[in-house]
C-alpha cells in the first residue's frame, strides 16, 4: 500500500499535465457571437459622445438604407488599427454610426482627431448597456444592420483591409 502511496504525486502530476497539454493542443473557442443577428435593433437612445455629432438611437438605424454600426473606445488598441479601413469605407459611401464604450468625452474627440472620425453619429454608452443588449462582447465590433433596422452581420474585432470588400457586399446585400 505505502508504494502506491509514493507514486500517487507523479500520478496525479501527469493528470495535470495531460490537461494542460489538451488545453493549449485544442484550446476552446472564445468567441462570442452575438445571438441578435437576423433580429431588430434593441430599443435605445445613447447621449452624443461628443458635441461634434449627433447622438444615436435606434430609430436612426432604421431610416430606410444599411448602415455600419461600430463599437470602439478611445483606450481599445485593436480600434486604432481598423481607423484606416472605416475610412475607406465613409470615403466608398458607407454611412457609419458609432458608439463609444465605457469612454469619456475628451477621450474620444483626441482619439477621433488623431485617427480620423468616419462616423455620422456618436452614442455614449458609459455602463456598456446597450452593448450588451446587442451581444457585443468586446471592442471593436461591428454589426451591419439593413434599412429597416434589422441585424444581418457581426464582425468581431477589428475590421482589416481584407475584410472591406466583404463589408462592401454584405452592405449591398443588405439593401
Amino acid at each position: 500500500m505505502n508504494r502506491w502511496l509514493l507514486w500517487l504525486p507523479l500520478v496525479l502530476f501527469g493528470l495535470f499535465f495531460a490537461a494542460v497539454a489538451t488545453g493549449l493542443i485544442m484550446p476552446k473557442d472564445n468567441i462570442i457571437e452575438s445571438k441578435m443577428i437576423g433580429k431588430p435593433m434593441p430599443e435605445f437612445s445613447l447621449p452624443a459622445a461628443i458635441e461634434q455629432r449627433p447622438a444615436l438611437s435606434s430609430a436612426d438605424l432604421a431610416e430606410g438604407k444599411p448602415t455600419l454600426l461600430n463599437i470602439f473606445a478611445s483606450w481599445c488598441l485593436p480600434c486604432i488599427a481598423e481607423a484606416p479601413q472605416l475610412l475607406e469605407l465613409q470615403q466608398a459611401g458607407v454611412e457609419i454610426n458609432a458608439i463609444a464604450s465605457r469612454d469619456t468625452p475628451e477621450d474620444i474627440a483626441n482619439f477621433l482627431n488623431r485617427w480620423g472620425n468616419p462616423y455620422a453619429r456618436i452614442g455614449s454608452d458609459t455602463t456598456s448597456k446597450v452593448q450588451l443588449e446587442l451581444g457585443s462582447s468586446g471592442v471593436p465590433e461591428t454589426f451591419i444592420i439593413d434599412g429597416k433596422g434589422i441585424i444581418v452581420y457581426q464582425h468581431i474585432g477589428d475590421i482589416r483591409e481584407e475584410d472591406v470588400p466583404k463589408i462592401l457586399k454584405l452592405l449591398e446585400e443588405a439593401k
